[in-house]
Parts: C-alpha cells; sequence; structure tokens
C-alpha cells in the first residue's frame, strides 16, 4: 500500500520542482510553433490547390503559356476558343501603377506634414483621419466612383468616363492609407540626433526633409510603394464598377480595360468546374498569386537594404 502513495508523492516532487514560468513558457512555445506550422500548411494549401487547378491547361496541352500570356484575343466560347490575357495584365498594370503614382507624393506629404512639421495635428487629427479611410469598403469607394469619378470624367472629357484614369483614382484612394502609414512609420524611426545635427550645420527645415530625411528614409518608402501597388494589384470590386470591363489592351487612360481579378470574378460563376475555360481563369489567378509573391520578394529586398 506504501508503494502507489510513494510514487504518487515521487510524482508531485518532480512537477513541484518543475517551475510554473517554465510550464508557461513551454506551453508559449508549443503554441507558437502550431502556429507557424498551421499557417505554413495553409499558405502550401493555397499555392497547391490553385496551381493544381491553373496548370491544367498546359499539362494537357489544351493552352501553350505564351499564347495565355501574350495573346490579345479573350474569347472562350468562339470556335476556336482563345484565351489572351495580355488585356488584363496589361488593365491590372496600367491601373495599379497609375494609383500608386498618384497616392504616393499625397502619401509622402502627409507622412512628413505629421512627423515634422506638424506632429500634435497630424496625430489628433489627420491620423484618425487615415486610418477610417483603410476601413472602408471596397464597394463604398467603388459606388463612390461610380457616383462621382465617372460622371466628372465623362463630363470633362470624351467618352463614357469608365476606363483605367477612373480605376486609377479609385484605386489611389485605397492604397493612400498604406503608403501613408509606412512611411509614417519610417519618418518615426529617425534617430532625434540626425535632425538636430542638420539643424546645427545651419540647414533649413526644407533642407533637412529633401536632403537628409527623404533619402534616409527612402527603402521605407519604397516599401511603402510596394505594398500599395500589391493591393491595388489585387483590388477586384472597386475597380470592375468603374473601369469598364472591355477585354482590349488600353492604348488610352480614357479607355476601358479590364485587371486580372475583374475578369476572374466576372466570368468564374459562369463556368463548368474542370472545363476549359474554368482552369483557364485559375491559370490566371495563379499569374495573379506569382505576382503577389513577386511584390513580397521586392518588399523583403528593401528591407534588407533599409537595414544596412
Amino acid at each position: 500500500m506504501n508503494a502507489p502513495v510513494r510514487s504518487v508523492e515521487a510524482a508531485g516532487d518532480r512537477v513541484a520542482r518543475f517551475p510554473q514560468h517554465k510550464r508557461e513558457e513551454w506551453i508559449g512555445r508549443l503554441y507558437a510553433y502550431a502556429c507557424v506550422a498551421l499557417l505554413v500548411v495553409t499558405i502550401f494549401s493555397i499555392v497547391w490547390f490553385i496551381a493544381s487547378k491553373g496548370l491544367t491547361p498546359f499539362v494537357s496541352g489544351a493552352i501553350r503559356f505564351s499564347d495565355l500570356l501574350f495573346g490579345r484575343v479573350w474569347k472562350p466560347e468562339g470556335e476556336p476558343a482563345l484565351f489572351g490575357a495580355l488585356p488584363f495584365l496589361a488593365g491590372s498594370a496600367y491601373v495599379s501603377f497609375l494609383a500608386a503614382a498618384i497616392a504616393s507624393p499625397f502619401g509622402f506629404c502627409a507622412a512628413v506634414f505629421m512627423t515634422q512639421i506638424a506632429p500634435k495635428l497630424g496625430r489628433t487629427v489627420l491620423q484618425p483621419a487615415i486610418e477610417l479611410l483603410a476601413g472602408i469598403p471596397s464597394v463604398v469607394y467603388g459606388f463612390v466612383g461610380l457616383s462621382v469619378i465617372v460622371p466628372f470624367l465623362r463630363e470633362v472629357f470624351e467618352g463614357q468616363g469608365y476606363g483605367i484614369l477612373a480605376g486609377s483614382l479609385v484605386l489611389s484612394i485605397m492604397i493612400l492609407p498604406t503608403i501613408t502609414s509606412i512611411a509614417t512609420d519610417a519618418l518615426h524611426t529617425l534617430p532625434a540626433g540626425l535632425k538636430e545635427g542638420s539643424f546645427a550645420l545651419g540647414a533649413t527645415r526644407w533642407q533637412t526633409i529633401y536632403r537628409l530625411i527623404l533619402p534616409t528614409t527612402l527603402p521605407s518608402l519604397l516599401t511603402g510603394i510596394v505594398l500599395g501597388i500589391s493591393r491595388a494589384f489585387g483590388e477586384a470590386l472597386a475597380v470592375q464598377m468603374v473601369i469598364g470591363n472591355a477585354p482590349f489592351v488600353p492604348t488610352s487612360l480614357l479607355q476601358s480595360a479590364a485587371t486580372l481579378t475583374s475578369i476572374i470574378t466576372l466570368e468564374m460563376g459562369n463556368t463548368i468546374g474542370g472545363s476549359l475555360h474554368n482552369n483557364t481563369l485559375w491559370s490566371l489567378a495563379l499569374i495573379l498569386l506569382m505576382m503577389t509573391f513577386l511584390f513580397v520578394f521586392a518588399v523583403r529586398f528593401l528591407e534588407r537594404r533599409a537595414k544596412r
């Protein structure tokens, strides 16, 4: 009868000798590893699922990758069926890069104003306003673009108002919070003595901003631009409402176009699973996923340059 009692007491002594903070540390470490493993499995599952469907047209020989990438005609119901994704690639690139070109100067100026010129006003007024812009749903942006921007472009320029310019203006407002927030964080991380040293050498505030602060934080500012382009490249609903959704390579900013995301959302529900049309849309989704990975690698490269 004494042996079981002694074994229980010995086990209790071992548990008592194992400190509580050690147990909590091991539990936290296991939880962190489980979360990381779940994240890795999820990412690989998404890539595998999209790749298994997106590579089917090329593996079966129904479509050549060069024809999809550089073809200009999209007629999935034609005889023969033609799947040229160049109009959608061009539309996505035009809209994304033009939106970044519009939003970047405003984002940089807002960040400089909030951190270097009027930090109190920027912290109490501008920063909450920018965070509010980030929380607005994309359908609201699309509706505002459809109700305000498209009629304005229709009155000022010839045409219907739908096109690359309308989509770029809507996207520039959507990615403005991303660029501004990253630029603000980069300016906040500058050493305090850097600016004081510039003032001590006789430089004015604008000379310090233009010749010292902006060049020093340039890699971080470029990171914000790349993340803004990535956000714009993957946006679907807001752009779909104002771009016109025409499967042609645009030759002007006022011409209707289409993007990868818009054509996928418009046609995916009207196709049969496993058909050539459906698998080709998954191929477009795979291209969009690869572009997202490319933007992530570009951000990592810029971050490494910023740390040097």
